[in-house]
């Protein structure tokens, strides 16, 4: 249920109504069709627009003059700028170019032509900073036109919002309200811990008051940031990150609310309760008050919007704690989902549990792309979210039905004390898994007899599976170190490599590679030695003996492919095709355990970052020497057209814009941005 509030005191919030005005909407971006409008030329969202598809309409870059790219321009921070945000994508709009670098996530705006810095906005040091598990984990800005003005949005690590001057980088003046910290701005920032802690009964009865600097009291919780917010209609809609759940050793934590602000103003609009409170849609799936002092299910991985119709979408994390669960029994709603939600007043308008009372760390990743697809004959507008399992969810983004089945299928059920698993999960009919699901021995290396008999001995002490096989506990009866599930935390897909789409056609392209995570579960305390965990609480089973699959003499012990990139028809659910990711490394095709031995195309383990265009798929990937290449690959057969060297392995995703009448592509690399683009024939 959303609520809403008035701006309170700094020192304990005290919050009066507030009423939202209407005129929000006239706020909305002008422009026409299903998708949320871009510009020509410009990428004003981290995923390209705010459907998320990593697509630009810019087609000067085709496969006869793929391979003529130059290196224009490469951007490496120093200082506090340094080193550079591993995941964040830059955005450009108005002709700027800008993005987020270092450990303060400070904002940099970058020329576009020449990759010189034009101006850095960075927020002062606290605690609530310095004890950020996120501080690197930052993924750019947001940005939007408010009455004629270019506005950058941010959230820290320390979890504040800014609104910046586009041109100038100062924060908007009459926006927000002060942070009585020295070293604040007086305005453009707003404090969001303020706004997440009201109303909350573990707050309520705190006894102290509220210290900015501090933020959320560490034995109630951990709250930070990892995306950036989303501009819709005059809203800016902030999602944020917890306490890793792999290292929580205590059941005490904060919800990840969402949080809504006026975009012109700063003003606090509403609030959604990630965790249902009584008399709300899902309270019933927590079967004990764990919801009145737990938390997490935070919104970590960036959102996507349809401005048409007003919704926002949030992907969900799961609750406290990854590994385990026994506090909380039932299925956790709102964990692991996507949620669907009124921009205007914050109403849900439709959601879906992907993963009931998730123990696998199986978060939702990637932001839901959003496509207009032809489906048996009728339009529809659609939602698609990838998966750590390796899964395609597709639903009517306006509804929330699914376009095509999702069947309910009995799944293991944990044998660790006191812990409580759901009897069944959703499989969607359509489309087919494109990666591991499960271990078998069918998925194990079998070049020669010898290695398969070696990788069947090698997991003999560990409890293999099927798809949602949940983490076991030491000393179990079982005789085994623990249990490992496929695929595990890493996916599948993950955050590391976003999926892209077509808008034109309705084919995604996803990156995945084979991998599984496990844990032999052990007692709390023995976590909660290490450290500074929030809560109060300690957890009866936490992260114990981390269980991988392996190699074998330096060889995987899986079949390959270890990675691959897939194209799938959304219109249909039909895989189109699928290829290796980069080359078969000199490792595996040289080994001295498979000399004489074919080992074909295996790919590499890793995701790819990539970017699709009118003509053409541009992927990253390694070559068999391990040397990095920007790709050129046919969307519609997967073939390799064209290759670049880069100077680094490329990292998370790529972006492109038209400056002065250049198109760029511009990769990150470890440590800088590299521009590239055609030869200047009129320079």
């Amino acid at each position: 249920m959303p609520e809403r509030s008035d701006i309170g005191s700094p020192s304990r919030p005290v919050f009066r109504p507030f009423v939202l005005f209407s005129l929000v909407l006239l706020l909305a971006v002008a422009g026409c069709g299903e998708r949320p409008p871009t510009p020509p030329g410009e990428w004003t969202n981290i995923g390209g627009d705010m459907a998320h598809t990593r697509y630009t309409p810019l087609g000067d870059i085709d496969a006869e003059n793929f391979e003529s790219l130059e290196l224009v321009w490469q951007w490496s921070p120093e200082g506090r700028l340094a080193p550079l945000t591993a995941r964040a994508t830059p955005i450009y709009a108005r002709g700027r170019l800008i993005s987020v670098a270092g450990p303060h996530r400070d904002v940099v705006s970058i020329d576009p032509s020449t990759g010189e810095t034009v101006w850095t906005f960075g927020e002062p040091e606290t605690f609530r900073w310095e004890y950020s598990m996120r501080k690197q984990h930052g993924k750019g800005v947001a940005y939007a036109e408010i009455d004629g003005r270019g506005v950058v949005y941010i959230t820290t690590p320390a979890f504040f919002l800014y609104a910046l001057d586009a041109e100038t980088g100062l924060p908007l003046e009459g926006w927000g309200r002060p942070v009585p910290l020295e070293g604040f701005a007086e305005t453009g920032v707003v404090d969001l811990v303020e706004d997440l802690l009201e109303g909350w009964g573990p707050w309520e009865a705190w006894e102290e008051e509220y210290d900015p600097n501090i933020g959320v009291p560490l034995d109630l919780g951990y709250i930070t940031s990892s995306s950036p917010p989303i501009v819709v209609n005059g809203v800016v809609i902030v999602g944020n990150s917890a306490e890793q759940g792999y290292n929580q050793s205590r059941r005490e934590n904060v919800p990840g609310d969402i949080l809504a602000y006026d975009a012109r103003t700063g003003e606090f609009l509403w609030k959604f309760h990630v965790i249902p409170r009584p008399g709300e849609v899902g309270h019933e799936t927590w079967l004990n008050d764990a919801w009145e002092w737990t938390g997490d299910v935070s919104s970590w991985a960036p959102m996507s919007a349809d401005p048409e119709r007003g919704l926002v979408y949030i992907p969900t994390n799961g609750p406290t704690s990854d590994w385990y669960g026994g506090f909380r029994p039932g299925d956790n709603l709102f964990g692991t989902s996507v949620i669907a939600l009124d921009v205007r007043t914050g109403e849900r308008v439709w959601h879906y549990q992907l993963v009931r009372h998730d123990l696998w760390n199986y978060d939702v990743p990637v932001a839901p792309v959003l496509l207009d697809l032809e489906v048996d004959g009728r339009r529809v507008p659609g939602l698609v979210q990838i998966t750590k399992q390796s899964f395609v969810y597709a639903f009517d983004r306006e509804t929330g039905e699914p376009i095509w089945p999702f069947e309910e299928r009995e799944v293991p059920q944990s044998l660790v004390p006191g812990e409580w698993t759901s009897p069944t999960q959703p499989f969607p009919a359509r489309p087919g898994p494109y990666d591991i699901q499960g271990l078998s021995e069918d998925e194990l290396i079998d070049f020669t007899p010898e290695l398969r008999a070696r990788a069947i001995e090698q997991l003999s002490d560990v409890q293999t599976g099927p798809l949602f096989l949940p983490p076991l506990h030491r000393d179990n009866d079982l005789g085994y170190r623990g249990s490992l599930w496929c695929p595990g935390s890493t996916g599948g897909s993950n955050i590391t490599g976003p999926p892209v789409a077509d808008p034109e056609t309705g084919i995604v392209y996803i990156t995945s590679h084979k991998a599984c995570s496990g844990q032999g579960l052990a007692p709390g305390e023995e976590r909660d030695a290490i450290g500074n965990p929030a809560g109060t609480t300690v957890l009866e089973w936490a992260s114990g003996t981390s269980i991988g699959a392996g190699t074998i003499e330096g060889l995987p012990i899986f079949k390959p492919p270890y990675g691959r990139i897939t194209a799938i028809d959304m219109n249909t659910g039909e895989h189109l095709w699928w290829i290796p990711n980069g080359d078969t490394p000199d490792n595996v095709r040289n080994h001295p355990l498979l000399e004489g031995v074919d080992v074909g195309e295996t790919g590499r383990s890793g995701h790819s970052a990539m970017m699709a265009t009118p003509n053409l798929l541009l992927a990253s990937g390694q070559g068999s020497d391990g040397t990095p290449f920007l790709y050129a690959i046919d969307k519609r057969s997967g073939e390799r057209l064209g290759a670049i060297e880069l100077p680094g392995v490329a990292r998370y995703g790529l972006m492109s814009y038209r400056h002065e009448g250049r198109q760029f592509v511009v990769v990150q690399v470890p440590g800088s941005l590299a521009a590239y683009a055609l030869p200047d024939t009129e320079g």
